[in-house]
């Protein structure tokens, strides 16, 4: 992958550096997108193009499911395999000026872990198959963790980011 003007990226990579905790994968998205380039930018935009998805947690983790089938949505937590790891300032396509990777929402950072909100549709905790009205990731993307999303205390209506 390329570095655009302004980019800056690290003298060494991530991926090949000692972890400070070990992460394991409870399954993978199913999603209709096989490639980056076909790959929704966010829920909003995956939303947008109507196509479902699903979750299939391995059989060691279904039990884990027990009670999820109370939520109306869910955040999911993925590692995006795919991202590269070692940019620091990112100049995004619509962006004049080059971010920090923290102050962006992009996939490329040194811990490419994915946040996602979507509406559970169904679950069927024997087959471990979470049904979703949306995923912004590709086919096979591994999946970290599932926790049910309250309004009631994830939701902030204030909350902005100012334009730069």
């Amino acid at each position: 992958m390329t570095i655009r003007e302004g980019e800056v990226a690290l003298t060494f990579d991530p991926a090949k550096t000692a972890s400070d905790a070990s992460v394991i994968f409870i399954g993978h998205f199913r999603s209709p997108w096989t490639s980056r380039d076909e790959c929704p930018r966010n829920m909003s935009a995956a939303r947008e193009r109507a196509l479902p998805a699903s979750v299939e947690i391995d059989p060691r983790w279904r039990s884990g499911l027990t009670g999820l089938e109370r939520a109306s949505h869910v955040i999911i937590l993925s590692w995006l395999h795919e991202a590269r790891r070692d940019l620091m300032l990112q100049k995004p396509r619509h962006a004049a000026s080059a971010q920090g990777t923290f102050s962006l929402r992009s996939p490329v950072r040194p811990n490419p872990i994915g946040l996602h909100i979507a509406r559970l549709l169904s679950l069927n905790i024997e087959e471990g198959i979470l049904s979703l009205d949306a995923i912004d990731v590709m086919d096979g993307t591994p999946v970290i963790d599932i926790k049910p999303y309250y309004a009631s205390t994830d939701a902030i209506s204030d909350a902005v980011v100012s334009k730069a």
